[in-house]
């Protein structure tokens, strides 16, 4: 009798393995949560003029992103018409190496492109609504409609304070607790 081959199984990686459970919990979580009114995006949202680097400048804390600083996430367009997402931070302190996370995202709201979904692990895709945006394309605030997951974004690495209290206020507006919004650490500049 012919014995089978058997090919080695490669051993999944123990950080994808963790964000994948970490990922998943959120959207359970998510999802079990008290119904909340619908967030209200911005009108419309020009993808050509938002396209580029975005530093994070607050958000809610959740497990993937605690202990991040000088996060940023990058948008370009694809060949596919989607949108290479890649979120780029360094753990702990300024001076540690930077580490980047390829993701992709979709608008599936053409009308306003303010709707979009976003994977950096497949199977899990998360929502994605761009809230509020400066005219200028100079800030932006993202939110989720469980209102736990929340993103401050600006071209560069600090607001000032009164755009950054206006932001928080229009956020409290639509059911955010501010209370839960960190700010996260960026070289100066």
């Amino acid at each position: 009798m012919k014995q089978k081959a058997f090919l080695p199984v490669p051993r999944p990686n123990p950080a994808t393995i963790s964000a994948s459970l970490a990922l998943l919990a959120i959207c359970l979580l998510a999802s079990c949560a008290t119904p909340k009114p619908p967030l209200h995006t911005v009108a419309r949202v020009d993808l050509d003029r938002y396209m580029g680097r975005w530093n994070v400048i607050a958000n809610i804390p959740y497990s993937l992103e605690r202990g991040k600083v000088a996060s940023y996430d990058t948008y370009a367009p694809r060949l596919d018409g989607r949108m290479q997402n890649n979120f780029t931070f360094r753990r702990g302190s300024l001076t540690a190496p930077e580490v980047t996370w390829h993701g992709v995202g979709w608008v599936v709201d053409p009308k306003s492109n303010a709707e979009w979904r976003v994977r950096f692990i497949w199977p899990f895709t998360a929502v994605y609504l761009i809230i509020d945006l400066d005219p200028d394309y100079q800030w932006a605030v993202i939110g989720h409609p469980s209102r736990n997951l929340f993103w401050i974004l600006a071209r560069d690495t600090s607001l000032p304070d009164a755009t950054y209290a206006g932001i928080l206020q229009r956020a409290a507006a639509q059911g955010y607790d501010t209370n839960r919004v960190v700010k996260v650490l960026q070289p100066p500049h």
